[in-house]
C-alpha cells in the first residue's frame, strides 16, 4: 500500500484555511499515486481547540468541513482528525475522532480512547473516551487506527518496561490485537520539548515490537500560542526499521510504500540546542502570523538574553520587521550600548537610542517628598525598568509593534525581573530556556561566525540598575542555580532530596523559597514558548500562596 504522510501546520478555528490545506494535500497525494493519505489529530479545527469545543457552531463547522473534505476522496482515501458529537446523552458531548473518508463519504470513525489530563493536556474536560474497539479494512489490509495518546502507554508485559506508564487501565491496541491488524496508524498532535523526539521514537518502536505491525505516525507541525509542534512524523516497518521520518518544524507530504523491500533510513537525532533554536523561531513566526501581526519590538540591553531574542525574531519575521530600543540610564555601561549597536548592525536590524536618565530624574524629583532620605533600593531600580516598558509600549501602540519579552527561565523562576517593567510583553521567547541554555544558544548561533558580539557572551550578567551591579549579587552562579531549578521544576524533587544528595542546605532552601514566593509574578507574565518537558504556564499549576519547600 502507498501511504502519504501529511505533516501540516493548522490554525485553530480557521476552518476555511484548514479545509483547503487538507484538500490540497489530498490532491497532492493523488499526484503521488497514494492509496491513502493520513493527517494529524483534530486537524480540521486545529489542536488544541480548548474551550472553542464548547461552542455548538464550532462543532457544526467541523462537521461541515468533514463533508467538504470527503467530497474530494474519490481517488484516494484520507484519515482526518476532528471532534464529533456523542450520540448518547450520557458522558461528555464530544469524541476526539479520526474519520476515514473514501469515495466521497465517511466510511469509518474511530474515537480516541486515552484522554491525557496532565501537564499541558486537558482532554477529559471536553471528550468522552472510546469504549468500542475495532479495526477497519481498506484494500485488503486490516488497519488499527489510533489517536496520539492511544499508543503512548504500551501494555505492561511489553519487553520495554519504560514504555509503560500505569496511568491507564485500557490499552487500545491490545483490545484489537485478536483482530490481527496488519497496519497501525496514529494521528497525533504531540507538543514539542527538546526530549520529545527521543520519547516518540522509543514509544513507536515499542508498539511495533509488541504488535508486530508497521506503524504510520503523523504529527502536526506549527505553533499554537505557547505550544510548539515539531512534526517529525514517522513510518516504521514491522521489524522496527524507519522507512521515513519527516523533517522537524517544516510542513511536508511524503509518500511511503509498505512492502518487504522498502528502503530504510536512519532516524533523525538532533541535539537539544539546535532543536530549541528552531522551535523558538517557529514559535515566534506562527504567533505573529496567526494573529495577523508583522512587526516586533524589544528592549535591547546589551545583555545576552535580549541579544538572543533579537536574533531569533529577525530570523522569524525578517530583519526589517524587528525594532530595538536601546534605553541607557546613568548606570548603563558604554559597552552595553556599543555591543547592542554592533548586534543590530550584524543583523541589519533597525534601532533607536533613547536615554532614560532625564525621565528617571523627573520620577525621583516627583517622589522625593515622599521617599525623603530613605536609602536607594529596588524601588529606584524598578522605576528604570518600568520607564523602559512605558517607552516600548508607546512605540507598540503608535506603530503596531508587538513587544517581545526577553526574560529567561532562570530569572522567571526566582522572580528576578520587574513586574510591569522587563516582565512586560506579548510573548515570552526565552521563558522556558535556562540561562546556561541561553549561552549554549548563543554559541550555536555563532557557530559559523560572530553574530552575537563576543563581549556579550563573556561579560558578567547584570541588570545595570545600580552601580557595579551583577546578577551574582542577588543570585547564585547560574551554573549552580540552573541545576537546582531543573531538579525542582522539571524533575519535581524536594529540597530534602537535594540536600541529602549533597547540595548546600541554605542554598537549596533559598532557591526553593524564591521560586515559590514569586509565583504571583509568573501569573502575570505573557505566554511563554514551551520547549522543555515542564514549562511555566498551563503545564505547571501552583498556588500563589503555597509554602511547600
Amino acid at each position: 500500500m502507498k501511504i502519504a504522510l501529511a505533516q501540516l501546520n493548522y490554525h485553530v478555528g480557521n476552518f476555511e484555511a484548514n479545509t483547503q490545506k487538507i484538500i490540497d494535500a489530498i490532491r497532492q497525494a493523488e499526484k503521488l499515486q497514494a492509496d491513502l493519505v493520513v493527517f494529524s489529530e483534530l486537524c480540521v479545527c486545529g489542536y488544541p481547540a480548548r474551550d472553542f469545543l464548547e461552542f455548538k457552531d464550532f462543532i457544526n463547522q467541523c462537521e461541515l468541513a468533514i463533508q467538504t473534505i470527503a467530497a474530494h476522496t474519490h481517488r484516494v482515501a484520507a484519515i482526518v482528525g476532528a471532534p464529533r458529537k456523542n450520540p448518547r446523552p450520557e458522558g461528555k458531548d464530544l469524541f476526539n475522532a479520526a474519520f476515514f473518508l473514501y469515495e466521497g463519504k465517511i466510511q469509518y470513525i474511530t474515537d480516541k480512547t486515552l484522554l491525557p489530563t496532565y501537564d499541558v493536556f486537558d482532554e477529559y474536560r471536553y471528550f468522552e473516551p472510546n469504549k468500542n474497539f475495532t479495526t477497519h479494512t481498506f484494500k485488503g489490509h486490516t488497519i488499527a487506527i489510533t489517536i496520539c495518546e492511544d499508543i503512548w502507554d504500551v501494555a505492561p508485559d511489553t519487553d520495554d518496561d519504560t514504555a509503560h506508564n500505569p496511568l491507564y487501565t485500557v490499552y487500545p491496541l491490545d483490545e484489537v490485537r485478536h483482530q490481527q491488524p496488519q497496519l497501525i496508524i496514529n494521528l497525533s498532535a504531540s507538543p514539542f520539548s527538546y526530549v520529545q523526539h527521543r520519547e516518540r521514537m522509543r514509544v513507536i518502536r515499542a508498539n511495533v515490537k509488541r504488535y508486530r505491525a508497521p506503524l504510520i505516525y503523523v504529527n502536526q507541525v506549527g505553533a499554537q500560542t505557547e505550544l510548539i509542534f515539531d512534526g517529525g512524523s514517522i513510518a516504521m516497518s514491522a521489524t522496527g526499521d524507519v522507512l521515513a521520518q519527516l523533517p522537524f518544524f517544516e510542513e511536508c507530504i511524503r509518500l511511503v510504500e509498505l512492502k518487504p523491500d522498502a528502503p530504510v533510513t536512519p532516524p533523525l537525532s538532533p541535539e537539544p540546542i539546535p532543536l530549541i533554536h528552531d522551535a523558538l523561531i517557529l514559535g515566534i513566526r506562527d504567533y505573529f502570523r496567526k494573529l495577523g501581526f508583522q512587526k516586533a519590538i524589544l528592549g535591547l540591553s546589551g545583555g545576552i538574553d535580549s541579544a538572543i531574542v533579537l536574533y531569533l525574531a529577525t530570523r522569524a519575521l525578517g530583519h526589517k520587521n524587528v525594532l530595538s530600543l536601546l534605553m541607557p540610564s546613568g548606570f548603563s555601561s558604554k559597552h552595553s550600548v556599543d555591543d547592542s549597536i554592533a548586534l543590530c548592525q550584524n543583523l541589519q536590524s533597525p534601532y533607536h537610542i533613547i536615554p532614560i536618565e532625564d525621565i528617571y530624574r523627573q520620577f525621583l524629583n516627583t517622589l522625593s517628598p515622599y521617599f525623603k532620605d530613605l536609602p536607594f533600593n529596588t524601588a529606584e531600580e524598578n522605576i528604570q525598568a518600568r520607564i523602559r516598558a512605558v517607552l516600548l509600549m508607546a512605540f507598540s501602540n503608535k506603530f503596531g509593534y508587538i513587544l517581545l519579552n526577553t526574560t529567561n527561565k532562570s530569572e522567571a523562576a526566582v522572580g528576578y525581573g520587574t513586574l510591569y517593567g522587563d516582565l512586560c510583553g506579548g510573548l515570552g521567547v526565552l521563558g522556558d530556556v535556562y540561562k546556561t541554555q541561553v549561552y549554549a544558544l548563543a554559541n550555536y548561533i555563532n557557530r559559523k561566525g560572530e553574530i552575537i558580539p563576543h563581549h556579550i557572551l563573556t561579560k558578567a550578567p547584570s541588570a545595570e540598575l545600580r552601580p557595579n551591579q551583577k546578577d551574582t549579587d542577588t543570585l547564585p552562579p547560574y551554573e549552580i542555580l540552573d541545576k537546582i531549578l531543573f531538579e525542582y521544576i522539571e524533575k519535581r524533587r524536594s529540597a530534602r532530596e537535594l540536600i541529602a544528595e549533597g547540595y548546600e542546605p541554605n542554598l537549596v532552601s533559598r532557591v526553593f523559597k524564591m521560586v515559590n514566593t514569586n509565583e504571583w509574578k509568573r501569573f502575570q507574565v505573557p505566554p511563554i514558548l514551551r520547549v522543555s518537558p515542564k514549562a511555566f504556564g498551563m503545564g505547571r499549576r501552583m498556588n500563589i500562596e503555597g509554602k511547600y519547600y
